[in-house]
């Protein structure tokens, strides 16, 4: 296998300006960078990661930080997340290297990582609003992107995310349409952005169609088959239960279906379901009796974009132009259906 020294003898040059051109030194031109490239690939030139590190002062990983609730459950849509990133990383010779936050603080772990020289840079999991893992990375200089956004309104860093208050108006417009007006909404936990972008735009349908004080049939929690349960539970014990639930995961409207068999209520029949769709492979919208009408935007599609808005960040790239919000496909099956005349 070639060395260094064996490019350096091929081309007449130093060692050192060969390894400054595969290292990517800026005093090195562009024509010599192009001339050592050509010929460490004819040599068939392995670079030693370690010391190429090194000299660069790189690690050569991206750190995720897995958040847990009070109960240390992780949220089950993270593993596909981080599969998927840790695929599209390694194209770029990156690799992925998480933590589990298991203290009080959430900046703790970023802190350790950046103490240690661990990483190059972060991706943050889960933005709430004033997010303090945000501010402390600005604050140092650290490269991040955000799979969210955790503002309204212009911010100045990289994020990927989805329009949520497009989902969630367009799901609960479609109930709406179809002229439910009592719509139990089980959000995601209330400090999460996700979950406040969802509410917004849950509110502006609701009072669309006329429907008084949308916040009344809010529900926040963790998106789990138990608290889609309980949700349904609370909701359909009171005096004027909802003909409908939106539920912001098919996990929490699992526990919606659940609740509805063992208490003899039909889906849609007496209640319809919309959930929003991560298309995770643990309750996948079309294996629902009946098949979940979804507001659908796979997590895993979340994952190049991101690693690709690393990968430019950790180049130079202005975090201001790194900002990519897509929409969530509205997909209606047997669900949903007029509301009941009740």
């Amino acid at each position: 296998m070639a060395t260094l020294k064996d490019i350096a003898a091929e081309l007449g040059l130093s060692p050192a300006t060969v390894s400054r051109a595969l290292n990517g030194f800026p005093e090195v031109n562009a024509r010599t960078k192009e001339k050592v490239e050509s010929a460490a690939k004819r040599l068939n030139y392995r670079p030693n990661k370690t010391a190429q590190r090194l000299v660069s002062g790189k690690s050569g990983m991206i750190g995720v930080v897995l958040m847990a609730d009070k109960n240390r459950t992780a949220d089950q849509t993270f593993f596909e997340v981080t599969g998927g990133l840790s695929r599209h990383l390694a194209e770029q010779d990156r690799d992925l290297i998480f933590q589990v936050d298991i203290s009080d603080d959430p900046v703790a772990p970023y802190k350790r990582l950046v103490e240690k020289s661990a990483v190059d840079g972060f991706i943050i999991q889960g933005p709430s609003r004033n997010d303090a893992r945000i501010a402390y990375l600005q604050e140092i200089g650290m490269p991040f992107v955000v799979h969210g956004k955790a503002e309204v309104g212009p911010v100045d860093y990289a994020f990927y995310d989805i329009d949520n208050i497009s989902a969630a108006r367009d799901a609960s417009r479609l109930l709406t349409d179809l002229g439910h007006r009592r719509i139990a909404f089980l959000n995601g936990l209330q400090d999460r952005a996700f979950a406040r972008d969802r509410r917004r735009g849950f509110q502006q349908s609701c009072i669309e169609a006329g429907i008084e004080n949308p916040d009344k049939w809010i529900l926040f929690g963790p998106q789990t088959p138990q608290f889609g349960y309980s949700g349904a539970e609370e909701f359909l014990s009171r005096s004027e239960p909802p003909t409908a639930f939106l539920c912001a995961s098919t996990l929490a409207a699992q526990g919606v279906s659940d609740y509805l068999k063992k208490n003899g209520l039909s889906c849609p029949t007496d209640v319809s379901i919309v959930a929003h769709d991560d298309a995770i492979v643990t309750a996948r919208a079309i294996e629902f009796d009946p098949p979940l009408t979804v507001t659908r935007s796979p997590m895993r599609d979340a994952c190049k974009p991101l690693a690709d808005i690393m990968g430019q960040l950790l180049n130079g790239a202005n975090p201001k132009d790194l900002q990519i919000t897509s929409s969530a496909e509205l997909i209606v099956r047997s669900s949903t259906r007029s509301a009941p005349l009740i």
